[in-house]
């Protein structure tokens, strides 16, 4: 029996999945349930056949990261542990989204802060309304980046940009975060879930194997070195290349026709 949500909205069509955070009112921050619910969705974008995703929030605002209201503790009371929360809630989640093999798009709708801002940095393609801004806000509560924050920031924008973003909470607006290069593409709000349903339909409907493999090589590479890279993009090949996919992709070449991909 599926779980009942209520702080997400989650549907597949046509192969392509959304998940959207629905705590409007919270400006989508977490909870323990809704990380549960979040989760529980996961697993199904892979057991019911999805071939792409899509993640998005309801409201004025992507996500603002974690609900201090969820943690709040009064005076005298033990601190909680906030390792175990990130330990058991925030990195599964990361890593659930970096290793789905399919394509996983984030449409940044509004505000994306704390937590929320690495979520959808941790995603492969991210579109970003003009009027959404990404904040690392930690270091105003005295925190580090977590949710993979002092990873990706990095390697997406540079040591120099992601220490200022990190140490200053200072927001960024969406057409700096694409020439920076932390996020594919600032479109006009209006135009944002048009195009981010559009890429994720695309992609439902491309040769998965190939774009889950493509997704698995380039975030892994950042870990190799380059003679290993050129081994698995050879062993990578060897595989694509015996797939339904890479042959019904060359001869709709060459019969000047559409492909019809089955994700095999």
């Amino acid at each position: 029996m599926a779980m009942p949500y209520e702080t997400i909205l989650f549907e597949i069509k046509d192969g392509a999945a959304k998940l959207t955070l629905n705590r409007p009112d919270r400006l989508n921050s977490f909870t323990v349930q809704m990380h549960e619910e979040v989760a529980d969705a996961l697993t199904r974008v892979e057991a019911e056949g999805a071939r792409a995703l899509l993640l998005t929030g309801a409201g004025r605002g992507f996500c603002a990261g974690q609900d201090l209201n969820d943690r709040a503790v009064g005076p005298g009371d033990e601190a909680p542990d906030l390792g175990e929360s990130v330990e058991k809630r925030y990195n599964p989640l990361i890593r659930r989204l970096v290793t789905l093999p399919m394509p996983v798009v984030c449409a940044v709708n509004g505000v994306a802060a704390g937590a929320g801002a690495n979520i959808a940095i941790a995603c492969d393609v991210v579109l970003a309304a003009r009027s959404a801004k990404f904040i690392e806000s930690f270091a105003a509560i005295g925190l580090i980046p977590d949710s993979g924050g002092t990873w990706h920031l990095a390697r997406h924008v540079g040591q120099a940009r992601a220490l200022g973003m990190a140490l200053t909470g200072e927001p960024v607006t969406a057409e700096t975060a694409e020439a920076w290069g932390l996020i594919w593409k600032c479109v006009d709000d209006d135009q944002l879930m048009s195009e981010a349903e559009a890429l994720v339909a695309k992609f439902a409907s491309g040769p998965t194997r190939g774009l889950a493999a493509t997704k698995r090589a380039i975030r892994g590479a950042w870990m190799r070195p380059l003679g290993e890279e050129l081994d698995n993009e050879r062993d990578l090949m060897r595989e694509l290349g015996r797939s339904a996919d890479y042959q019904e992709g060359v001869r709709a070449f060459m019969e000047k026709r559409a492909p019809k991909f089955s994700g095999s």
